[in-house]
C-alpha cells in the first residue's frame, strides 16, 4: 500500500509532539496537509514530501553534492516513489539509489523522523514544475564500520564521502546534531 495523506500528518504530528518549539514554522505546512491530498506524489503542488537519509558510521556521517541544488552537500534523500510503503522505506531507496551503499550495512537508529524542515523550490521550466515547497522528513541510521559508498547516481548527485559530524554540522546544520543523537521513542 501506498503512503497515505493520513501516514504523512500522523508522522509530522508525532514530530511536533516531540519538538513542540517547531511548531510554529510548521504551522503554513500542517494547514497544507489538512486542505490537500495526494502529498506523496512529487507532482502535487504547492507542497509534497521528500525524504532524506542521515547515515552515521563511527564519528562520520554521509553527505552527497546534490545536482538539484547546485551541488550543495546534503544528506542523501529525495522524492518518494508510488512503490514506496513508508517514508523511512523510501529515505533507504533513495540512500541506495544515489550512494550504492549495502542497505544491509545499516539500521535505523529510530522510527521517527530526526528533523522535518519546509522549504522553497525554484521552478524548474524544464520538468514542467512551478516553484513550490518540500516537506523533508529525515530519518537517522547507524552504519557497520564497513559501509562503503558504491557507484553514485550520477544523474543527481556529483560526489558523495564521510565528513567528520562537527564539520558536517557546519555544513548542513543542527539536523547532523539529530542523527548523532536520535530520539528513541517510537523504536
Amino acid at each position: 500500500m501506498a503512503i497515505s495523506d493520513s501516514d504523512i500528518t500522523g508522522v509530522v504530528a508525532a514530530y511536533l509532539d516531540r519538538y513542540p518549539n517547531e511548531a510554529e514554522s510548521m504551522a503554513e505546512p500542517m494547514r497544507l496537509l489538512a486542505q490537500g491530498s495526494n502529498f506523496a506524489s512529487r507532482y502535487t503542488f504547492p507542497m509534497h514530501v521528500t525524504v532524506g537519509a542521515l547515515v552515521v558510521r563511527n564519528d562520520e556521517i554521509l553527505l552527497v553534492n546534490h545536482l538539484a541544488y547546485g551541488g550543495i552537500l546534503l544528506q542523501p534523500g529525495g522524492h518518494l516513489e508510488p512503490e514506496d510503503v513508508t517514508l523511512l522505506g523510501g529515505a533507504v531507496r533513495e540512500l541506495v539509489e544515489e550512494t550504492d551503499v549495502d542497505p544491509s550495512q545499516i539500521s535505523p537508529a529510530s522510527h521517527d523522523p530526526v528533523y522535518i524542515e519546509y522549504g522553497r523550490v525554484p521552478a524548474r521550466p524544464s520538468r514542467n514544475e512551478p516553484a513550490h515547497f518540500h516537506l523533508d522528513l529525515g530519518y537517522s541510521f547507524t552504519a557497520s564500520t564497513q559501509l562503503e559508498i558504491g557507484r553514485i547516481q550520477e544523474s543527481e548527485v556529483t560526489g558523495a564521502a564521510w565528513y567528520p559530524l562537527a564539520e558536517a554540522e557546519l555544513l548542513v546544520g543542527p539536523r547532523i546534531a539529530r542523527a548523532a543523537a536520535p530520539p528513541r521513542r517510537g523504536n
